[in-house]
Parts: C-alpha cells; structure tokens; sequence
C-alpha cells in the first residue's frame, strides 16, 4: 500500500488524516487514543504492530498545549503512520492513558517524555524519571523552563548560563 491509499483508507475512520511529505498522520482526542491504535494494531491490511517512537512539544500560547506523536511501523507492509494527541494545559500535569500494555517499546519512552515535560502516562507500570536526577525540580523541555545550564571557568574566563548572559 503506498502513502497515498494509505492516507485515503484512513480517513474513512479519521477525517482529519493528511499525507505529507511522504508520511501520513491521524489526530485523534486523548479518550480516542487507546482504541485507534489498537484499530491501527489490529487490522490485518494495516498491522502497525511496532511502535518506534514516541515524544513530546509544547506550545503554551495554545489551547492544547502539549502534542504527543506516536510513531506507528508496520513491518509486515512495510508502512509508518504518525498519531497525534493534543493535551490541554490543565490540570497540570497533564494525563494520557500508558499504551505501554499494547506497545512493550513505550515504556521507556513514556517515562522520558513524563521526566522532559511532565506529562503523566496513566497506567504506567513504573513512571518515574529516567534521565533527569531524582530530585530534580521541574521539566527541563517545558518551554515555560529557564534555560539552565552550568556555570563554567574557560581558561581563566567565567561563563554563565545561557540564561543569565548579557548581551
């Protein structure tokens, strides 16, 4: 199936599914996820049964602030899809249902877009940081974050972080 009957076949379920550039992509609501990748895992003509990736942004001017992609790979047709889902900023933190028992690889993936940017995978086997330290206040890729850093000696020179330079 090529990018283009791909796209054309699941708008019949997704109105809002586009193709570009090569690739095609569902928007779906967070009480929709779990049943449209399942639909997407299951079908026989489809068979997206390996999720390869899964990450985060933010964008606080807008009413869903943080966009989840789920990237979906059929290796029996040799096929990928893109699934959406757009979260509003409240309540803080946000929640989405864990597809961790459909997609074993999620697990890990949840846990770092939850430790970047806050966003709580209900559900989850074992949701706790995984990059960042334990202690550690606050989501580093949440846009409303200072830009941090570490002070640093160079040479004899002090360099701030990049949030408190001059210019």
């Amino acid at each position: 199936m090529i990018v283009a009957e791909l796209a054309e076949r699941l708008r019949a379920r997704h109105p809002d599914a586009v193709e570009a550039r090569g690739e095609v992509t569902v928007v779906v609501s967070p009480d929709r996820l779990l049943d449209t990748l399942s639909s997407l895992r299951d079908e026989h003509d489809l068979r997206f049964t390996f999720l390869s990736d899964l990450t985060a942004s933010d964008w606080p001017g807008l009413d869903l602030r943080f966009w989840l992609a789920y990237h979906l790979l059929s290796m029996e047709h040799l096929h990928r899809v893109r699934v959406k889902v757009g979260l509003p900023p409240r309540p803080d933190p946000p929640h989405v249902p864990s597809v961790t028992p459909m997609f074993p690889s999620a697990s890990w993936l949840e846990r770092e877009v939850f430790d970047f940017f806050g966003i709580v995978f209900d559900g989850h086997p074992d949701l706790r940081r995984i990059e960042m330290p334990e202690g550690w206040e606050g989501h580093p890729l949440r846009k409303t974050e200072g830009l941090g850093g570490v002070n640093t000696r160079y040479k004899g020179a002090f360099i701030p972080p990049p949030d408190q330079r001059s210019t």
